[in-house]
């Protein structure tokens, strides 16, 4: 009796993970210990994919384990790569392991771009496999009970996990195999098997038999419920499987319905209610009845009926001699109690009890978008707080020029290069001078081109493929269901569009440095020339050494020291500004612990807040100092101006000096300019190159998707009929010209055998056996005269002979004893004719044929001796495998 379910595995096609994976890791974490730690990693995972599902699995507790495993490091690596159809695309393919396909299609797979679906098709294998594990138990001992009720119950709460998940995992519709209505049902299937295990530990135990009848009601319960799924579900009676799967869970559900009145019977009899005894073993004697007979190929219940009967006799004897108690119907006893012991096994990873991640150093994708996204704020901090600070002191510069300070305090002599403007001039000529400028202006156009190609080289990738893409989808139409290019190309157009703003930015940029060039470029060039030549190109002017020692200068130069201090201040916190670090893995992993969840913004804001708070106070004090420092300069320089002597010598030199100043401020600006432009077009060029790997990457995937859905296109459309079906004129499928003859009288199906009958193809009626004819009996009568009141074209059915049979034989007027054979049928011999022997022919003479005018004769009855064709018999028709309702 003990005849279990399990289910078959699916079978994946290989896939090489170590190269995509590598890549993204190569590309995401800079060179040294960790990388190579990760792509070692990587390696494992491919090797532990390879195991799982790249040879044929053990129907052993090793090889679960194996499945778990993998299934429990694809659920921990699942957060940490970004796998998606536009970023780390996957193509992962898998077999239906019901529908196998037709000779020429080819079996049934679906192939997805997704982890889910690989986590999915895992964990079904996982599920059927355990099931397999647990049929496999040896249900005579202890260990064989609770490792068989063990691996059901996580079958079935595999198959409901997959049930529950499915659809958010896939986003499409999946293989019927993991659709919901099927593993919903093998879920059902999986949890009553465990009841019917518990139900025969308990019997084992020789428990209570109140106990044992709940415990077998509740799992004929399980049963049913199954059986009611696999019925009404559209989709599921057409495979095989369910088609097997189907009786058996209908046996199951009379048997354990069986037991369930067994051991209440057993109950009714200790409370001596001997009619309900009776009845209780009269309904389980019924049930297994009705297994025998329908079910007797799938499960065998002689021990089981001869028990019952056993039971049922004794009991029956007993009533009748002693207890005359009277015998209840069955729909007035009282119903069975119901305990289920068995719940579906939570999947809650880690599932394998020898599970370590592989990647346990490596953060979740969540916190390396959040770290990211933190990286950008802490950017934007530093750069505000510099940048404010460099803007301030370009401002003061600005204005220090526009005064001619210092210099106009270091030319008292009007003859001499003041050394502030020598000093200037030296350091320009360290920095490469004016070939170092041009250089780099001549550079930059070169590296924009370049990011301008890469940018559009990938771009127009996408472009292809979703032109061909379109193309495809309007040639099949919705046989074309994969996700429109132009709807999975989004995150990466706009991603797109973005470097292009940034490129078209940065020309724009560009060109007000060249502009800032253009009008200091004569100054830079007389800076760059040797000293003697500097001076002769600065005007002279009158002395005025007469405020050397005046107050007002040393006013001044007491100022300008102040300035010089605030600027190597600023250059001092810049530094420390920059150095800050803090590591904010720690508390977004912490975060993503406690609630599930990370609040980016709130956690990153507060932070900055904490690091950065005391520096932007520093760099507003700052700010403030060099506002109050400035005044206090153009309110003494405008004394100092009032008591020099001016005349037009003495402006056009300041003015000179002035020039001279700003040159120098604006040459140290655009240099710097000019190198940040070109370390900026270098790092673009490196994330450029990342997204067209990007680009490249999900192009190719999209291609061998393409190839594949193409592939079952071609194949499913090699499998449809090329034309409707219609019907062939009667005149092409029977050429032979001639009467049509009279239909062939077809005996009624008794009804018995036709409700038994399912509904299939109409086949041939029984053949009588053949007459015998000979050449006297034309002219006598037949001796085996139908009894009266039936009708003589209308015999009732003959028990077949042991010799082949051929059809009744109609009349025809004018063409008495001739039929015509029916199209299909290969003839062999039979006897010869005895016409008075032909059962539906009484009181039929022979006669001979008589031809018709302008009609080709047709042949008579054979001489004596030679044979006729006749018929083949019919094949037995098959008894149905489908449980009777």
């Amino acid at each position: 009796m003990a005849t279990f379910i399990s289910v078959p595995l699916k079978k994946s096609s290989e896939v090489d993970l170590v190269k995509p994976l590598s890549k993204f890791v190569t590309a995401t974490y800079s060179a040294g210990e960790e990388q190579g730690e990760y792509i070692r990693a990587v390696e494992e995972l491919n090797k532990l994919r390879k195991n799982a599902l790249g040879r044929p699995l053990d129907k052993h507790e090793s090889s679960l384990e194996i499945l778990l495993r993998y299934y429990d490091q694809l659920c921990a690596v699942e957060p940490k790569f970004p796998f998606s159809e536009n970023q780390l695309c996957l193509t992962f393919t898998w077999k239906d392991a019901f529908d196998k396909g037709s000779l020429f299609g080819g079996s049934v797979k679906l192939a997805l771009a997704s982890l889910g679906y690989e986590k999915t098709c895992v964990l079904f294998n996982a599920a059927a496999l355990a099931s397999q594990i647990a049929s496999e138990q040896n249900l005579d001992n202890d260990e064989g009970l609770k490792a068989a009720a063990k691996y059901y119950q996580l079958a079935s709460g595999a198959f409901g996990h997959i049930k529950d998940t499915v659809l958010s995992a896939l986003n499409r519709e999946p293989t019927m195999d993991v659709s919901p209505e099927t593993v919903g049902t093998l879920s059902l299937i999986m949890l009553a098997q465990a009841q019917e295990v518990f139900f025969l530990k308990a019997t084992s135990d020789r428990m209570k038999d109140a106990v044992i009848a709940k415990l077998a009601n509740q799992a004929a319960d399980f049963y049913g419920d199954a059986f009611k799924q696999c019925q009404y579900k559209d989709n599921l009676p057409k495979y095989f499987y369910f088609q097997e799967v189907l009786p058996v869970l209908a046996a199951k559900h009379c048997i354990m319905q069986a037991n369930a009145e067994l051991h209440q019977s057993i109950l009714a009899k200790q409370k001596k209610r001997f009619g309900e005894e009776i009845a209780r073993l009269q309904h389980a004697a019924e049930l297994v009845k009705t297994v025998a007979s329908r079910y007797d190929e799938y499960v065998s219940v002689k021990d089981l009926s001869d028990k019952i009967n056993r039971a049922l006799t004794a009991a029956k004897k007993d009533n009748d001699f002693i207890y005359h108690d009277r015998v209840p119907e069955v729909k007035d006893l009282e119903h069975i109690g119901k305990a289920a012991l068995v719940k579906a096994t939570a999947i809650t990873p880690p599932l394998s009890q020898k599970f370590t991640d592989l990647f346990e150093k490596m953060v979740p994708m969540a916190v390396q978008q959040s770290m990211s996204i933190y990286n950008q704020r802490k950017a934007e901090t530093v750069n505000r707080l510099v940048g404010s600070m460099r803007e301030a002191t370009n401002l003061c510069n600005g204005v220090l020029a526009s005064l001619n300070l210092p210099a106009a305090l270091e030319d008292l002599s009007g003859d001499s290069i003041p050394q502030s403007i020598a000093e200037k001039a030296r350091a320009i000529v360290q920095q490469g001078g004016l070939q170092s400028i041009e250089q780099l202006i001549k550079d930059l156009p070169e590296l924009l081109t370049r990011n301008r190609e890469i940018l559009d080289e990938s771009l127009k990738m996408l472009d292809d493929e979703e032109t061909t893409d379109n193309e495809l989808r309007t040639k099949f139409n919705q046989r074309w269901n994969r996700t429109p290019s132009r709807d999975l190309y989004k995150p990466l157009r706009e991603e797109g569009a973005n470097f292009r703003n940034i490129l078209d930015k940065a020309v724009q940029a560009d060109q007000v440095v060249r502009d800032r060039y253009s009008a200091h470029c004569d100054m830079i060039v007389l800076l760059c020339k040797p000293e003697d030549e500097l001076n002769a190109a600065i005007p002279s002017a009158n002395p005025t050494k007469t405020l050397q020692g005046s107050e007002v200068v040393n006013v001044l130069r007491s100022q300008l020291t102040k300035l010089d201090e605030m600027k190597k201040e600023r250059e001092t916190l810049e530094g420390e500004i920059k150095a800050v670090t803090f590591d904010m893995s720690t508390a977004f992993l912490t975060a993503l612990a406690q609630d599930g969840a990370i609040n980016e913004e709130q956690l990153s804001l507060s932070q900055l807040d904490q690091l950065y708070g005391a520096y932007n106070q520093r760099v507003q004090a700052t700010l403030r100092t060099q506002e109050e420092l400035l005044g206090q300069v153009q309110t003494s320089h405008q004394e100092f101006s009032t008591l020099k002597q001016s005349n037009t010598e003495a402006n056009q030199r300041e003015e000179v000096l002035k020039k001279l100043a700003s040159a120098h401020d604006s040459y140290v600006e655009i240099s710097n300019n000019l190198r940040e432009g070109t370390k900026f077009y270098n790092d673009l060029t490196e994330i450029l190159l990342k997204f067209q790997n990007k680009c490249s990457d999900i192009v190719f995937a999209r291609k061998t998707e393409r190839d594949e859905l193409l592939k079952e296109l071609q194949q499913s459309i090699a499998r449809e009929p090329s034309a409707p079906s219609f019907n062939v004129p009667a005149y092409q499928s029977n050429p032979t010209a001639g009467p049509t003859p009279a239909p062939r009288t077809v005996f009624p199906q008794q009804p018995q055998q036709a409700q038994q009958q399912p509904l299939a193809k109409p086949q041939p009626p029984a053949r009588p056996p053949p007459p015998n004819l000979t050449p006297q009996a034309a002219s006598t009568t037949p001796t085996n005269t139908p009894p009266a009141g039936l009708a003589t074209n209308n015999p009732p059915p003959v028990a077949p002979p042991s010799q082949a049979q051929g059809p009744p034989y109609p009349t025809y007027q004018g063409y008495p004893g001739y039929f015509q054979m029916p199209m299909g049928y290969n003839p062999y011999a039979y006897g010869q004719y005895n016409m008075p022997n032909m059962p539906n022919m009484p009181n039929m003479p022979y006669m001979p044929y008589q031809a018709t005018p302008g009609q080709a004769g047709y042949p008579g009855a054979p001489p004596a001796g030679q044979p006729y064709p006749g018929y083949p018999q019919q094949p037995p028709q098959q008894q149905p495998y489908y449980p009777q309702q």
